[in-house]
């Protein structure tokens, strides 16, 4: 139980303090960078820049068709974990109920059973993706400590929620109280490591398409 009392409180107050303060820091520091005025002219037929940063956004989502055949499988083992991990952390009656205590909102809930079976289906999709990445002669080259703890901090919450709900190995207590001293540690790494992609991936996608479309760029 003081495992659980430390994780729910000290731990997690920590952890979500540092994550709301290392996410404003990397937003305002990217946002903060010095840029050299672009003074070059508009080129004909300039889209919109609303309608640049979409379009860009959108080229985004699935791979150019010469690199489908070889990266299909990737892309979509993406959006796997991408959507099963939404599932489970806005759609868990729990974790709505933590959101509600916390900013005071509530929404609907997916059975129980479904979000185990998806939380299943994230883990598998989530170490075929690092199977993935150690077997790519390319990816492995360039992979650093980041990918690889990152990877870890992702699945770790994951897999703890999967034992807790199944109740193996240890007291229920014990087994949530290591699930949230996991999420916790996830709060802490994020603003700083790779997995910040998940707020910044659309503001950069979309300034790339803005830029490229004010310079006239065919895509």
């Amino acid at each position: 139980m003081e495992l659980l009392e430390f994780a729910r409180g000290p731990a997690l107050t920590f952890a979500i303090a540092v994550f709301i303060g290392g996410v404003v820091f990397r937003v305002v520091s990217i946002f903060a960078l010095w840029r050299t005025r672009d003074s070059s002219a508009n080129r004909a037929h300039e889209k919109p820049v609303v309608i640049a940063a979409l379009r860009e956004i959108i080229r985004r989502m699935w791979p150019e068709t010469v690199y489908k055949q070889r990266t299909l499988f990737t892309a979509i083992n993406g959006y796997v974990f991408h959507i099963g991990l939404a599932l489970i952390v806005f759609f868990l009656l729990p974790h709505i109920l933590f959101f509600k205590d916390l900013l005071g909102l509530y929404w609907p809930h997916l059975p129980n059973n479904v979000i185990y079976a998806v939380s299943i289906i994230t883990a598998v999709s989530l170490i075929a993706a690092l199977i993935m990445r150690m077997a790519n002669p390319a990816q492995r080259i360039i992979s650093t400590f980041d990918d690889y703890f990152s990877w870890l901090v992702t699945f770790l919450p994951v897999a703890t929620g999967i034992v807790a709900t199944s109740h193996l190995g240890a007291r229920y207590e014990t087994l949530l109280g290591l699930h949230i001293l996991s999420v916790a540690v996830l709060l802490v790494w994020l603003p700083f490591g790779k997995l910040m992609h998940w707020f910044l991936a659309f503001v950069t996608r979309s300034q790339t398409g803005a830029h490229l479309s004010h310079r006239g760029a065919q895509l």
